[in-house]
């Protein structure tokens, strides 16, 4: 038996909707990338110019001029020896920085911890290993 008019036609329509539903949500799909992308632009922009606003992705050349973490290391370092993390603090402390701001101090320490090493290749410092944390003093 041949099919009615109606089922085929009903079928054709059903067939329609869904390329059109599919199309819509391809549509929806590029317009959440775009979103997402346009979002991410406004937050970089509306950043403040304050120490440590910024998002986790901003580099920290903005906060420090070149070699000033080392010299604020080596002025730390005249009170006696002290840790890397402790080092960290204490200079997140003088720029003005947020000390709950985990990526920021993780960012910063990872300078300190570079900035250090360049002073022991130099024989500027030298590192002490106490309880798997590093301890630094002037050479």
């Amino acid at each position: 038996m041949a099919e009615s008019q109606t089922v085929v036609i009903l079928r054709a329509k059903r067939d329609a909707i869904k390329a059109a539903i599919d199309n819509y949500e391809r549509q929806l799909d590029l317009a959440r990338h775009d979103f997402t992308h346009v979002t991410a632009a406004l937050t970089i922009f509306e950043a403040e110019d304050r120490p440590g606003s910024q998002r986790a992705y901003v580099a920290l050349y903005r906060h420090f001029k070149y070699g000033e973490i080392a010299n604020l290391c080596r002025a730390a370092l005249v009170d006696g020896t002290q840790s890397t993390t402790d080092l960290t603090k204490r200079i997140m402390a003088d720029k003005g920085m947020d000390p709950a701001d985990r990526v920021l101090v993780a960012s910063v320490n990872f300078s300190v911890l570079r900035s250090l090493r360049g002073l022991a290749r130099r024989r500027v410092v030298t590192q002490m290993r106490k309880r798997g944390r590093c301890i630094w003093a002037l050479a």
